[in-house]
């Protein structure tokens, strides 16, 4: 004659299940995880593959912003990284009511601006970002944003620092630190194309520099990175990044932490050096590091622990430095 299950075997059953479960959710996150990262990398190999399809039809790669003056409020504006990519990814479309001659009515339409299109190419799986696209209320500027960014060598940001020596600066009459820098050739790239980064990611996480932007303080790290980036003299920051700063780097204090720093962050007008470094920081949300994509189309994944002399090596063009990792 059959029984059916006393208490005491169902409660056994059930906590082996559990227990076999909790054994198994890790390998699965790590599995998911891992296809979001390949995923991300397959992204930034079609954004290497758009940027060398550029610099092999126009002669040289895009530049970061193609940047001028106006008379009028915004002063600063200019056509973005991504959007010469655009063609070269089959993502045209968003380009048909581009305005090439005030680009700031590419993004001041509302929900319908050019600059509001959200591109999953351009989003990492693995970012935190929360709403995209995004209103800046301050100019009803509409923007989606993007996970990656270009090159911009040594030190991207603030725009009257940078040193444009990787790939992607600003270019033209209004271009930063100094006017009508050019376009980067690929004969420009002398420390050769495969040791030279073309794309690297951004993380848009980090808690204790949120909690600054809870004060007021610093530009909102959930809102940066517009890959339309169009108006005002920070439009190279959402497009670029560089080596200023170690990959993955965290403001490492909180708001209420922020006395007796070193270099001083007690104060708004101080604080702004941390938010030059950490706008200009790669980073993702992956495990341990961000992926790159490199001017020769090849990909790598960096540690957070790579040296930052590394890491400066791999972001000049033209430095003629050693490759520390060989």
């Amino acid at each position: 004659m059959r029984r059916g299950f006393t208490l005491i075997e169902l409660l056994i059953a059930i906590a082996i299940i559990g227990f076999l479960a909790a054994l198994l959710l890790p390998a699965i996150q790590a599995s998911r995880e891992a296809a979001r990262r390949t995923q991300c990398a397959s992204q930034l190999r079609q954004l290497g593959i758009a940027a060398t399809s550029h610099a092999s039809a126009k002669g040289h790669f895009p530049p970061g912003v193609q940047q001028w003056y106006f008379n009028t409020a915004v002063s600063h504006r200019g056509i973005p990284l991504f959007a010469y990519l655009l063609p070269y990814l089959e993502e045209a479309n968003a380009l048909v009511a581009w305005d090439y001659e005030d680009p700031i009515n590419n993004a001041n339409q509302g929900g319908s601006s050019s600059t509001a299109v959200v591109l999953p190419l351009l989003i990492c799986p693995s970012d935190d970002i929360q709403e995209n696209p995004i209103l800046m209320s301050s100019r009803n500027w509409v923007y989606a944003l993007t996970s990656y960014g270009g090159n911009g060598g040594t030190r991207s940001y603030f725009p009257m620092q940078s040193t444009a020596d990787g790939i992607f600066h600003t270019t033209g009459e209004a271009s930063e630190p100094e006017h009508f820098q050019r376009t980067v050739r690929p004969r420009h790239v002398t420390d050769g194309l495969s040791k030279t980064v073309l794309f690297g990611e951004r993380s848009h996480f980090d808690l204790n520099y949120k909690s600054f932007n809870d004060a007021g303080w610093g530009e909102p790290l959930d809102q940066w990175g517009w890959w339309g980036a169009s108006t005002s003299r920070k439009m190279v920051g959402h497009v670029t990044m560089s080596a200023y700063a170690p990959i993955n780097y965290r403001v490492p204090f909180s708001f209420a932490g922020r006395f007796g720093q070193n270099p001083p962050a007690d104060s708004f007008s101080a604080f702004q050096y941390y938010v030059d470094v950490r706008l200009c920081a790669y980073g993702s949300e992956h495990p341990e590091g961000a992926n790159f994509c490199f001017a020769d189309g090849s990909l790598r994944f960096l540690t957070s622990d790579t040296d930052l002399s590394v890491l400066r090596a791999l972001s000049t063009r033209a430095s003629a430095e050693v490759d520390a990792s060989e």
